[in-house]
């Protein structure tokens, strides 16, 4: 499954608009002035997500990696959605003018952990390559699937949620 945000061959393409990192009338406002360096772009509804980003950010062992919870800031998912890229389809990494989304994000992080958290080892391990990635990424979507509707919350956070009468 190929990312929104990626060539056919599984590489970031540069953005041809705003960086997130400009201000601009488009949304890209949310980031301006923030320091560079790769964004990683979860739903923070889901606790897996969540998770999965504050070990990366925290253990991870990436340089600079930022994390931003795209289900509570609005103006930076409306900027992803003007160039198709959906948090409901996957975690978002922008890495300068490159944007990475679903399973391309996940292994562009893989493959530059140096991970201190057994999670994030046995993870980097199994989404490091591209192929192996993409394969098992609709895995990872499945269980946040579960998640959110555990948590009465829509898959898509541009939708409102519809909490079940108890």
């Amino acid at each position: 499954m190929q990312g929104h945000g990626s060539s056919p061959d599984g590489n970031a393409v540069e953005l041809s608009n705003h960086s997130p990192g400009s201000a601009s009338a488009d949304g890209g406002e949310a980031l301006a002035g923030e320091p560079q360096g790769p964004l990683l772009v979860y739903d923070g509804g889901c606790p897996f997500c969540r998770h999965f980003a504050e070990l990366s950010e925290l253990r991870g062992g990436i340089t600079g990696l930022r994390i931003r919870d795209g289900r509570q800031d609005h103006a930076l998912r409306r900027w992803l959605g003007q160039r198709g890229l959906r948090l409901a389809d996957g975690a978002v990494l922008i890495d300068g003018e490159r944007l990475f989304h679903g399973a391309e994000a996940i292994q562009w992080l893989a493959a530059r952990m140096e991970p201190s958290a057994a999670l994030l080892r046995l993870l980097a391990a199994l989404m490091k390559e591209p192929p192996q990635a993409r394969r098992l990424y609709p895995l990872l979507l499945a269980a946040r699937r579960t998640a959110l509707g555990l948590q009465g919350l829509p898959l898509d956070p541009d939708q409102v949620a519809v909490r079940a009468v108890q």
